[in-house]
Protein backbone atom coordinates (compact mmCIF):
# COMPACT_ATOMS: atom_id res chain seq x y z
CA UNK A 1 0.00 0.00 0.00
CA UNK A 2 2.77 2.41 -1.06
CA UNK A 3 0.27 4.79 -2.75
CA UNK A 4 -0.60 8.12 -0.67
CA UNK A 5 -3.79 8.36 -3.03
CA UNK A 6 -4.96 4.96 -2.29
CA UNK A 7 -4.31 5.56 1.66
CA UNK A 8 -6.41 8.57 1.21
CA UNK A 9 -9.10 7.41 -0.64
CA UNK A 10 -9.60 4.09 2.33
CA UNK A 11 -9.40 6.81 5.21
CA UNK A 12 -11.81 9.05 4.07
CA UNK A 13 -14.21 6.08 3.22
CA UNK A 14 -13.37 4.70 7.27
CA UNK A 15 -14.10 8.54 7.91
CA UNK A 16 -17.26 9.19 6.19
CA UNK A 17 -18.66 5.63 6.58
CA UNK A 18 -18.86 7.02 10.46
CA UNK A 19 -19.79 10.57 10.11
CA UNK A 20 -23.28 9.13 7.88
CA UNK A 21 -23.54 6.73 11.26
CA UNK A 22 -23.48 9.83 13.55
CA UNK A 23 -26.32 11.36 11.45
CA UNK A 24 -28.50 8.40 11.29
CA UNK A 25 -27.46 6.02 14.42
CA UNK A 26 -30.70 6.54 16.96
CA UNK A 27 -30.60 4.49 20.48
CA UNK A 28 -32.47 1.53 20.34
CA UNK A 29 -33.72 1.69 23.96
CA UNK A 30 -34.23 5.83 24.97
CA UNK A 31 -35.18 4.16 28.54
CA UNK A 32 -32.43 2.29 30.96
CA UNK A 33 -32.55 3.57 34.44
CA UNK A 34 -30.31 1.16 35.77
CA UNK A 35 -28.27 0.40 33.61
CA UNK A 36 -27.50 4.90 32.98
CA UNK A 37 -27.03 5.25 36.64
CA UNK A 38 -24.70 2.40 37.31
CA UNK A 39 -22.45 3.18 34.06
CA UNK A 40 -23.73 6.37 32.85
CA UNK A 41 -25.64 7.83 29.70
CA UNK A 42 -22.45 8.03 27.56
CA UNK A 43 -20.85 5.11 28.22
CA UNK A 44 -23.97 3.19 27.47
CA UNK A 45 -24.74 4.73 24.31
CA UNK A 46 -20.93 4.23 23.03
CA UNK A 47 -21.73 0.79 23.50
CA UNK A 48 -25.12 0.62 21.63
CA UNK A 49 -23.47 2.53 18.93
CA UNK A 50 -20.90 0.13 18.49
CA UNK A 51 -23.28 -2.94 18.86
CA UNK A 52 -24.97 -0.73 15.92
CA UNK A 53 -22.20 -0.45 13.95
CA UNK A 54 -20.80 -3.68 13.85
CA UNK A 55 -23.80 -4.79 12.22
CA UNK A 56 -22.46 -2.59 9.03
CA UNK A 57 -19.20 -2.82 9.42
CA UNK A 58 -18.82 -5.38 6.39
CA UNK A 59 -21.20 -3.60 3.39
CA UNK A 60 -20.21 0.42 4.95
CA UNK A 61 -16.37 -0.25 5.28
CA UNK A 62 -15.19 -3.34 4.94
CA UNK A 63 -16.16 -3.91 1.47
CA UNK A 64 -15.34 -1.05 -0.30
CA UNK A 65 -12.06 -0.79 1.45
CA UNK A 66 -11.31 -3.92 -0.22
CA UNK A 67 -12.51 -2.84 -3.54
CA UNK A 68 -10.15 0.20 -3.08
CA UNK A 69 -7.56 -2.07 -2.35
CA UNK A 70 -7.72 -4.83 -5.43
CA UNK A 71 -8.50 -2.10 -7.47
CA UNK A 72 -4.85 -0.82 -7.13
CA UNK A 73 -3.40 -4.05 -6.80
CA UNK A 74 -1.52 -4.61 -10.25
CA UNK A 75 -2.01 -8.02 -10.37
CA UNK A 76 -5.82 -7.34 -10.41
CA UNK A 77 -7.47 -6.19 -14.25
CA UNK A 78 -11.06 -5.50 -12.09
CA UNK A 79 -13.01 -5.13 -9.04
CA UNK A 80 -16.34 -4.75 -7.53
CA UNK A 81 -17.96 -5.15 -4.52
CA UNK A 82 -22.02 -6.40 -4.85
CA UNK A 83 -21.41 -7.60 -8.23
CA UNK A 84 -24.13 -9.34 -9.97
CA UNK A 85 -22.72 -12.72 -10.70
CA UNK A 86 -26.03 -13.86 -12.34
CA UNK A 87 -29.37 -15.37 -11.95
CA UNK A 88 -29.19 -18.99 -13.78
CA UNK A 89 -28.38 -22.14 -12.77
CA UNK A 90 -28.71 -25.50 -14.35
CA UNK A 91 -30.92 -28.48 -12.50
CA UNK A 92 -28.25 -30.46 -12.84
CA UNK A 93 -25.40 -28.27 -10.72
CA UNK A 94 -27.99 -28.03 -8.07
CA UNK A 95 -28.32 -31.33 -8.16
CA UNK A 96 -24.21 -32.00 -7.99
CA UNK A 97 -24.09 -29.25 -5.46
CA UNK A 98 -26.28 -31.01 -3.21
CA UNK A 99 -24.89 -34.08 -3.81
CA UNK A 100 -21.21 -32.62 -2.42
CA UNK A 101 -22.76 -31.36 0.60
CA UNK A 102 -24.43 -34.70 1.50
CA UNK A 103 -21.17 -35.83 0.88
CA UNK A 104 -19.58 -34.08 3.48
CA UNK A 105 -22.41 -34.09 5.95
CA UNK A 106 -22.62 -37.52 5.83
CA UNK A 107 -18.62 -37.88 6.02
CA UNK A 108 -19.23 -39.81 2.96
CA UNK A 109 -16.32 -37.58 1.35
CA UNK A 110 -13.09 -38.15 3.47
CA UNK A 111 -12.41 -34.11 3.22
CA UNK A 112 -13.60 -30.97 0.86
CA UNK A 113 -11.42 -30.62 -1.78
CA UNK A 114 -12.36 -27.65 -4.00
CA UNK A 115 -10.95 -28.09 -7.24
CA UNK A 116 -12.57 -31.85 -7.61
CA UNK A 117 -15.64 -30.16 -6.11
CA UNK A 118 -15.81 -27.18 -8.95
CA UNK A 119 -14.81 -29.93 -11.91
CA UNK A 120 -18.07 -31.90 -10.85
CA UNK A 121 -20.40 -28.63 -10.81
CA UNK A 122 -18.72 -27.93 -14.50
CA UNK A 123 -19.03 -30.68 -15.77
CA UNK A 124 -23.14 -30.24 -15.07
CA UNK A 125 -23.12 -26.55 -15.28
CA UNK A 126 -24.79 -26.00 -18.68
CA UNK A 127 -26.98 -29.93 -18.26
CA UNK A 128 -30.40 -30.03 -17.86
CA UNK A 129 -33.05 -27.23 -17.21
CA UNK A 130 -31.44 -23.67 -16.47
CA UNK A 131 -33.04 -22.46 -13.40
CA UNK A 132 -33.31 -18.73 -12.82
CA UNK A 133 -32.93 -17.08 -9.36
CA UNK A 134 -33.18 -13.73 -7.63
CA UNK A 135 -30.36 -11.99 -9.03
CA UNK A 136 -27.31 -13.32 -7.49
CA UNK A 137 -24.23 -10.92 -5.71
CA UNK A 138 -21.23 -11.48 -4.27
CA UNK A 139 -19.86 -9.42 -1.92
CA UNK A 140 -16.32 -9.13 -3.95
CA UNK A 141 -15.49 -9.67 -7.34
CA UNK A 142 -12.16 -10.32 -8.43
CA UNK A 143 -10.35 -10.83 -12.03
CA UNK A 144 -6.55 -11.05 -12.07
CA UNK A 145 -4.00 -10.55 -14.67
CA UNK A 146 -4.44 -14.41 -15.20
CA UNK A 147 -8.37 -14.28 -15.87
CA UNK A 148 -9.03 -15.60 -12.95
CA UNK A 149 -12.40 -15.22 -10.99
CA UNK A 150 -12.02 -14.91 -7.20
CA UNK A 151 -15.17 -14.23 -5.19
CA UNK A 152 -15.65 -13.64 -1.94
CA UNK A 153 -18.43 -13.80 1.17
CA UNK A 154 -17.12 -11.70 3.65
CA UNK A 155 -18.37 -12.92 7.06
CA UNK A 156 -18.27 -11.52 10.98
CA UNK A 157 -14.98 -12.50 12.70
CA UNK A 158 -16.98 -15.57 14.63
CA UNK A 159 -19.40 -17.29 12.01
CA UNK A 160 -21.94 -18.95 13.46
CA UNK A 161 -21.29 -22.92 13.43
CA UNK A 162 -24.82 -23.83 12.45
CA UNK A 163 -24.53 -22.13 8.56
CA UNK A 164 -20.98 -23.76 7.19
CA UNK A 165 -23.45 -25.82 5.51
CA UNK A 166 -25.18 -22.40 3.77
CA UNK A 167 -21.72 -21.22 3.28
CA UNK A 168 -20.61 -23.74 1.63
CA UNK A 169 -23.83 -23.63 -0.56
CA UNK A 170 -23.42 -20.40 -1.40
CA UNK A 171 -19.82 -20.33 -2.82
CA UNK A 172 -20.54 -23.38 -4.81
CA UNK A 173 -23.72 -21.84 -6.53
CA UNK A 174 -21.84 -18.41 -7.08
CA UNK A 175 -19.54 -20.94 -9.02
CA UNK A 176 -22.26 -22.79 -10.61
CA UNK A 177 -23.61 -19.69 -11.61
CA UNK A 178 -20.97 -18.14 -13.53
CA UNK A 179 -20.05 -21.45 -15.08
CA UNK A 180 -23.24 -21.51 -16.43
CA UNK A 181 -22.04 -18.12 -18.72
CA UNK A 182 -18.40 -18.99 -18.48
CA UNK A 183 -17.80 -22.63 -18.22
CA UNK A 184 -14.25 -22.53 -19.33
CA UNK A 185 -13.38 -19.92 -16.11
CA UNK A 186 -10.85 -20.90 -14.00
CA UNK A 187 -12.87 -20.04 -10.61
CA UNK A 188 -12.54 -19.61 -6.78
CA UNK A 189 -14.93 -18.80 -3.96
CA UNK A 190 -14.03 -17.58 -0.63
CA UNK A 191 -15.31 -16.91 2.53
CA UNK A 192 -13.23 -14.20 3.99
CA UNK A 193 -13.03 -13.21 8.04
CA UNK A 194 -11.58 -9.21 8.15
CA UNK A 195 -9.81 -9.75 11.58
CA UNK A 196 -8.81 -12.62 13.47
CA UNK A 197 -10.50 -12.28 16.89
CA UNK A 198 -7.82 -14.65 18.69
CA UNK A 199 -4.83 -13.11 17.86
CA UNK A 200 -2.02 -13.73 18.66
CA UNK A 201 -3.22 -16.55 18.82
CA UNK A 202 -4.06 -18.73 15.20
CA UNK A 203 -7.75 -18.45 14.31
CA UNK A 204 -9.61 -21.55 15.38
CA UNK A 205 -10.23 -22.89 11.92
CA UNK A 206 -11.39 -26.32 13.22
CA UNK A 207 -14.48 -25.06 13.72
CA UNK A 208 -15.09 -24.97 10.16
CA UNK A 209 -13.08 -27.83 9.15
CA UNK A 210 -15.32 -30.67 7.59
CA UNK A 211 -17.33 -28.84 5.24
CA UNK A 212 -14.29 -25.96 4.06
CA UNK A 213 -11.19 -26.80 1.91
CA UNK A 214 -9.66 -24.63 4.42
CA UNK A 215 -6.67 -24.04 2.12
CA UNK A 216 -8.73 -22.91 -0.92
CA UNK A 217 -12.24 -21.44 0.56
CA UNK A 218 -10.69 -19.54 3.61
CA UNK A 219 -9.11 -16.00 4.11
CA UNK A 220 -8.53 -14.58 7.41
CA UNK A 221 -7.76 -11.40 8.34
CA UNK A 222 -3.87 -10.85 7.24
CA UNK A 223 -3.78 -13.53 4.47
CA UNK A 224 -7.20 -12.08 3.34
CA UNK A 225 -6.00 -8.43 2.74
CA UNK A 226 -2.63 -9.04 1.84
CA UNK A 227 -4.53 -11.13 -0.86
CA UNK A 228 -6.09 -8.23 -1.85
CA UNK A 229 -3.25 -5.14 -1.82
CA UNK A 230 -0.26 -7.05 -1.39
CA UNK A 231 2.34 -7.54 1.19
CA UNK A 232 2.02 -5.09 4.21
CA UNK A 233 -1.37 -4.11 3.51
CA UNK A 234 -3.21 -5.67 6.15
CA UNK A 235 -0.67 -3.60 9.15
CA UNK A 236 -1.20 -0.38 6.48
CA UNK A 237 -4.54 -0.91 6.95
CA UNK A 238 -4.64 -1.40 10.20
CA UNK A 239 -2.57 2.49 10.21
CA UNK A 240 -5.25 3.82 8.15
CA UNK A 241 -7.89 2.78 10.60
CA UNK A 242 -5.66 4.63 13.68
CA UNK A 243 -4.80 7.73 11.83
CA UNK A 244 -8.76 7.88 10.68
CA UNK A 245 -9.89 7.37 14.23
CA UNK A 246 -7.29 10.13 15.23
CA UNK A 247 -8.59 12.76 12.81
CA UNK A 248 -12.06 12.47 13.60
CA UNK A 249 -11.26 12.45 17.70
CA UNK A 250 -12.84 15.43 18.08
CA UNK A 251 -15.77 14.83 16.19
CA UNK A 252 -16.21 11.62 18.20
CA UNK A 253 -16.04 12.95 21.54
CA UNK A 254 -18.47 16.16 20.93
CA UNK A 255 -21.14 13.25 19.43
CA UNK A 256 -20.98 11.09 22.58
CA UNK A 257 -21.03 14.35 24.80
CA UNK A 258 -24.30 15.29 24.10
CA UNK A 259 -25.40 11.83 26.22
CA UNK A 260 -23.75 13.02 29.36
Amino acid sequence: MESKNKIEIIKNIIKESLRKKFKTYKPETKQMPFHYLLLGKDRMALFSFIHSLNTTFGTSIFEPVAETLANFNPNFRFAEKQYTVGDFISEKAQNEIQSIINGLASEIESAPDKAREIERIRAVCKDGKMNKLKTVKVDLFIKDKEDKIHLFDLKTAKPNISNFKDFKRTLLEWAAIYLAKNPDADINSYIAIPYNPYEPQPYERWTLKGMLDLDNELKVGKEFWDFLGGDGAYEELLNCFENAGIELRLEIDEYFARFK
